[in-house]
């Protein structure tokens, strides 16, 4: 084993920062390898009956399937193939209307230069990503996106850093690029993200929330025992104060503690004396992240949904820290 260098925490900040600088630099200088080819690339993606086979070996196997995972959830029909297993059998995932992508930082490792005249052997289209434009891979393939890095982030400039940084940067330009070209809107990126807090967030309504509370009401002129009884049997720390079913207040469990604490004639309190006017509420049709949103800005744990105009419900903080969206 190579013995331990303790590091001093200047020197650890010094060297960390010194690696995102890099890998920063080698991200802002692919704007300037963006090309025609890579217009090119976005054209004949959009136009294929078939899919996107992403290929690559080492750490740009391990890209490949992040770009693969992206390109799917955002409305590009994509496939991984390891480089290695393609050529033991796993070519035959290759359909004749896929576009095949291969990822290699030096374009002419062995198992890059004996897969690309397999690919070769079909109508497909061949996509190099490469760090080096006279590399095998960039001259065999029908277009190439230049992924060339000046150095690696690791001291030895060996391990890939900057350049599978590039790599994955360059997979992101073209998956939002192709996003933007089918018009794919949060509400498609949902059904293809429907479980855990990230496709909550996408399709939960505040009705699917507000529906499983209890709806605790009170008039203007209900007193104080009314309001408590209310607040305490729906077990929601709060009352909505409505007129027709027109919402036209709240009562908490804090607001009615702040008001024992001042008044002296209960019986004469009324809960218009007590409630919050014009609190805030949203339609029950709004998505429940709008709700997380209310409750940050104003700080406040109930919000109160409504359908045109009219009571439906309430949805407590709770809720929300319960379905993970806080």
């Amino acid at each position: 084993m190579h013995p331990k260098t303790l590091l001093t925490e200047s020197n650890i900040l010094s060297i960390a920062r010194k690696t995102l600088e890099l890998e920063s630099k080698s991200i802002s200088s692919l704007t300037e390898k963006l090309n025609k080819s890579f217009v090119e690339i976005v054209h004949r993606i959009i136009n294929i009956d078939g899919r996107v086979v992403i290929t690559g070996i080492g750490k740009s196997a391990i890209i490949a399937q992040k770009i693969v995972a992206t390109l799917n959830s955002t409305g590009t029909a994509s496939m991984y193939m390891h480089a290695a297993d393609a050529i033991h059998g796993d070519l035959g995932m290759i359909r004749s209307n896929d576009l095949v992508i291969c990822i290699s930082k030096s374009g002419s490792s062995p198992e890059i230069k004996a897969l690309v005249p397999l690919l070769k052997q079909g109508s497909n289209t061949l996509v190099g990503m490469t760090g080096d434009m006279q590399s095998y891979l960039a001259k065999e393939s029908d277009l190439v996106l230049d992924t060339t890095v000046e150095k690696e982030a690791c001291p030895n400039n060996l391990a890939p850093t900057t350049s599978t940084t590039a790599q994955m940067a360059m997979g992101d330009a073209l998956a939002v690029v192709l996003l933007s070209c089918r018009d794919f809107k949060a509400e498609d990126f949902a059904k293809f993200h429907p479980g855990g807090a990230l496709g909550k967030k996408l399709y939960l309504r505040v009705e699917a929330l507000s529906d499983l509370n209890a709806k605790p009401v009170l008039k203007e002129t209900d007193d104080l025992k009314a309001c408590i009884l209310a607040i305490t049997k729906g077990r929601m720390g709060a009352a909505v104060v409505c007129e027709d079913d027109k919402v036209k207040g709240i009562i908490t469990d804090g607001d009615l503690r702040r008001m024992l604490s001042n008044a002296t004639q209960l019986e004469e309190i009324r809960v218009a004396d007590i409630m919050t006017k014009n609190p805030k509420t949203l339609e029950s049709s709004a998505l429940a992240v709008e709700a997380v949103q209310m409750i940050n800005e104003f700080k406040i744990n109930h919000v109160i949904a409504t359908r045109n105009g009219k009571f439906e419900g309430i949805i407590h903080i709770q809720d929300l820290m319960r379905e993970g969206l806080i």
